[in-house]
């Protein structure tokens, strides 16, 4: 082997950084594990509660309230120059009813975790400190989305550790409509969230009234 080519080989493995080992999917410290099931099939996401506590608390109290429960999918954004790559977006979109208050941003350059295959991630507004109830997972690595600079990006935090069938499924439905930046990224029929569960751990609910539950067993009873 050349000797620049040597040193060079020496340099980037003194560099480069560890790997992460990513959850798998069986009860691990510091990760809760929550199976998000849709009207294609189970998807089960392991959400890293000691690198990304609050966006972590976050999606937990929307599972544990069960305000994921009968939301969609709605939107699958497909590269261009590659289709089987891309995103999903899920949660209670635009339904203020079912939302908790915006929760303080918490970056990638802070928690350490990327947007690589398979993220979780917080969608949010064109703001920091404003994700509420709309999450997305990644296929494929989108390093785009990770902070950098004076761009704070998107939260991820967690990883899918079964299922991913079922999100290359739901990336591959037919998508129209949307302006701005998901234009033509709306998925025609939403794909349904049954309901999503822990499935390690005590659920935490939060109190007071659930305001998308009124009225909602007077009308299932018709």
């Amino acid at each position: 082997m050349p000797i620049l080519l040597r040193r060079l080989l020496l340099l980037f493995l003194c560099c480069a950084g560890p790997a992460v080992a990513l959850p798998a999917n069986k009860p691990n410290a510091g990760y809760t594990r929550v199976a998000i099931d849709t009207s294609v099939g189970r998807i089960i996401v392991a959400v890293d509660q000691k690198r990304a506590p609050r966006t972590s608390a976050n999606f937990l109290t929307y599972v544990d309230d069960g305000r994921f429960d009968g939301v969609t999918f709605y939107r699958a954004a497909r590269r261009k120059a590659d289709p089987k790559y891309g995103l999903i977006q899920g949660g209670i979109d635009t339904d203020a009813r079912r939302s908790l208050p915006p929760i303080p941003h918490e970056p990638t350059t802070q928690t350490g975790i990327r947007h690589l295959d398979a993220t979780l991630s917080m969608a949010r507004p064109n703001r920091p400190n404003s994700a509420m109830g709309n999450f997305f997972i990644t296929i494929g690595p989108t390093p785009n989305m990770d902070a950098r600079g004076d761009y704070i990006g998107y939260a991820a935090f967690g990883h899918v550790v079964a299922g991913m069938d079922v999100v290359k499924k739901i990336l591959a439905v037919p998508t129209c409509c949307g302006s701005g930046p998901m234009r033509g990224q709306m998925i025609v029929k939403p794909i349904a969230i049954l309901r999503a569960r822990r499935l390690d751990g005590a659920p935490r609910p939060s109190r007071g009234v659930k305001p998308w539950l009124i009225g909602l067993n007077r009308k299932t009873a018709k």
